[in-house]
């Protein structure tokens, strides 16, 4: 199946939010472009992995005034973006199980869906602590954030992951509806 055909056979609401993903996954990593300083190399990234008071401390201090406005943006925007991609990845699985009714198949795809669900509450979290950290970072909150982001990272990995292996047991394209 050629990457034309395939993205015709996606139902127009699995198009349209994955597009609309993308779109936003661009803005949030233009919108981290100014946030990455040497104590950040990763920007954003490298604030929600801070881990302790000491270097949240040194992300926040090293961003400045206009840095702290591009932070709050990025977390401000990550929370319309988390439903988002929740709900794409949630419809992307629903796709990629069309043609896979076992009950084996049934309760992958339940967990599948169940991680991505997990990855935007704890997303959600990380958001909220982050928010409540660049005043005054704090060990405990650096660090529920760290694992909060680390929470996310996982389901996120471990959902698409899954989505690989259920697709790569088929051994042959998802066949249009």
């Amino acid at each position: 199946m050629d990457t034309e055909k395939g993205l015709s056979a996606l139902p127009k609401s699995l198009k349209a939010g994955l597009i609309a993903t993308l779109v936003l996954l661009a803005a949030l990593l233009v919108i981290n472009q100014p946030l990455k300083t040497g104590p950040a190399h990763q920007g954003i990234v490298s604030y929600q992995l801070a881990g302790n008071a000491e270097q949240a401390l040194a992300i926040v201090q090293s961003w400045g005034a206009e840095g702290l406005r591009w932070a709050k943006l990025s977390l401000w925007v990550d929370f319309l973006f988390i439903p988002l991609y929740c709900l794409t990845l949630i419809m992307l699985t629903r796709h990629c199980t069309l043609d896979r009714p076992g009950v084996r198949e049934r309760n992958v795809a339940r967990w599948i869906r169940t991680l991505f669900i997990t990855a935007g509450l704890a997303d959600v979290t990380e958001n909220v602590l982050l928010l409540n950290n660049l005043d005054a970072p704090t060990d405990a909150i650096s660090l529920a954030a760290t694992l909060s982001a680390l929470a996310k990272f996982t389901a996120l990995t471990l959902g698409i992951a899954g989505l690989v292996i259920i697709r790569a047991a088929r051994r042959h394209p998802l066949a249009p509806g």
